[in-house]
């Protein structure tokens, strides 16, 4: 168990500080159909190096230890549902996923902002690690309410106070959204109608923000008219929208995935409005090179966005994507009999090559 221990610090340790200044580029959106299903979905960037991420399914029953502070074990927990996720680089660490009742849960960083509880060594074996609190609530709980209630009952913590905290977007069937941040110790949930959630400062600073970009509209701007016979029309289309920001820093996602989706048409199906929401997804894939200093870009990555995925929470279907792998990959939860299904995980991506098909030309 220490030895496992410290190869998650060392990965953590790796991740969260480097993302304080560069790396911490999680977007996710929410979209709704024109009968009230929904999708859920985001992005995971790491710019570092490429990550070894893969899925999992896990079934009613499977049992899981928490890692505690000091490589201590913390609370053991039972699966009362079957779920299925995504990991980076550690599979106990699930960082998205969607349970057999269409609760989702994902794991977004929030670093240099919240403060978890002080750890107290009496409630260890009540205690869940952040990083494993997706898996531990996709495990037991049907409802965001449920939740609510169950978290009250223990203790979450960080691995090493040094590595820095998350916060959380979970969801429902019936379109319920929320945002848990843990501030000055205590837990704060934020009903989150958009569905929105990017990393730093905190979700109620990101909803302020929003009002300063209350001009924004979709859309091409009016002519105006400045002196007779003096007119100005617009520079190609889309000038409703001039002053979005652009960059890549987190309340900047923040702006462009609120309107993006607030302003996405509604579609007829789950199917069609998951591969919109991959289709806004791509406006936030991070080029490489951008957010690196000249010369230190990483080999072998192409893109500091390494997965995306998208959930139909009423079809209880999981879609991925990721940077070595553009093809739109799916789960059908619908499909798997979680009583029987043994536990299960693989590397989304073996062989890191982009497939491509070959058109034949006859």
């Amino acid at each position: 168990m220490k030895h496992t221990y410290k190869i998650c610090i060392a990965l953590a340790a790796l991740l969260l500080p480097c993302a304080i200044h560069t790396a911490d580029a999680c977007t996710g959106i929410a979209l709704k159909t024109k009968d009230d299903a929904y999708v859920l979905a985001r992005t995971v960037e790491w710019l570092k190096t490429p990550m070894n991420c893969g899925y999992a399914i896990v079934p009613r029953g499977y049992k899981q230890t928490s890692m505690g502070p000091a490589g201590k074990q913390a609370m053991t927990f039972k699966a009362r549902y079957g779920y299925a996720g995504v990991y980076t680089e550690y599979e106990p660490f699930i960082v998205d996923g969607l349970n057999e009742k269409g609760l989702s849960a994902g794991l977004f960083f929030f670093p240099g902002f919240g403060t978890y509880p002080e750890f107290d060594e009496s409630k260890l074996s009540s205690s869940i690690c952040d990083m494993q609190l997706v898996s531990w609530v996709l495990s037991n709980f049907a409802t965001i309410d449920e939740m609510k209630e169950g978290l009250a009952k223990v203790q979450v913590c960080s691995l090493d106070p040094a590595v820095g905290t998350v916060h959380w977007r979970f969801s429902e069937p019936g379109g319920r959204i929320v945002v848990l941040e843990f501030i000055d110790g205590k837990p704060v949930f934020y009903e989150n109608p958009l569905g929105t959630l990017t990393n730093s400062p905190d979700f109620a600073w990101h909803q302020t923000n929003m009002r300063n970009y209350i001009n924004l509209v979709p859309g091409a701007a009016d002519n105006q008219t400045l002196a007779e016979g003096f007119e100005l029309e617009p520079l190609g289309g889309g000038t409703g929208l001039l002053g979005i920001p652009g960059d890549f820093t987190p309340p900047s996602r923040f702006v462009r995935a609120a309107i993006f989706s607030a302003n996405a048409p509604v579609l007829d199906n789950t199917f069609d409005t998951v591969t919109m929401a991959f289709h806004i997804l791509n406006n936030f894939d991070i080029p490489i090179g951008v957010q690196h200093k000249k010369g230190q870009c990483p080999e072998g990555l192409p893109s500091a966005t390494q997965i995306t995925t998208s959930a139909d929470l009423s079809g209880l279907k999981y879609y991925f994507k990721t940077a070595w792998n553009q093809n739109i990959r799916c789960i059908d939860l619908s499909t798997i009999d979680f009583k029987r299904v043994k536990y299960q995980s693989a590397l989304c991506d073996p062989d890191k090559t982009q497939p491509v098909d070959m058109i034949k030309v006859k």
